[in-house]
């Protein structure tokens, strides 16, 4: 189990179940989501995810067709997205987890759109879009 919330401590919420598919990505959507050079995100099943406070803080927006971000109307912490084309599925970010994450990224994508100031070391694959596992399933809008 994780437990996780917003930067003011409004939204809080807990995750039974693991994360997978977790990729750093750094399209530009996803760094001006998180105002860095990329944000870390990975999915959960939202049947496995459980707010547990600041359900009236939580707010969304879609940003692109069928996509839509949510974040803490108070403080602005993003939190997760959902997109209508994978249901039942969030695309949480681990920034927002404040337990110890068992699970570890896969990848780095989008490098092909990073910031020109960033230079991504590491033993991770490195993409210009998407990893090839997910190839063929439409750009959402958020690289990750």
């Amino acid at each position: 189990m994780y437990i996780g919330g917003c930067l003011c401590g409004g939204i809080r919420f807990e995750l039974h179940g693991g994360i997978n598919n977790i990729v750093c990505c750094h399209c530009s959507q996803c760094r001006k989501a998180q105002g860095s050079a990329f944000a870390t995100n990975g999915v959960v099943q939202e049947a496995e995810f459980r707010l547990l406070a600041g359900e009236s803080l939580l707010t969304g927006y879609e940003s692109s067709p069928g996509q839509s971000k949510y974040f803490c109307r108070q403080c602005g912490s993003p939190l997760f997205s959902r997109h209508i084309h994978r249901p039942g599925e969030l695309r949480i970010r681990l920034g927002v987890i404040d337990s110890d994450i068992d699970e570890r990224p896969a990848a780095h994508i989008f490098v092909g759109s990073k910031a020109c100031w960033e230079m991504v070391t590491g033993d991770l694959p490195q993409f210009d879009g998407y990893e090839p596992s997910r190839m063929g399933t439409g750009r959402d809008g958020d690289g990750a």
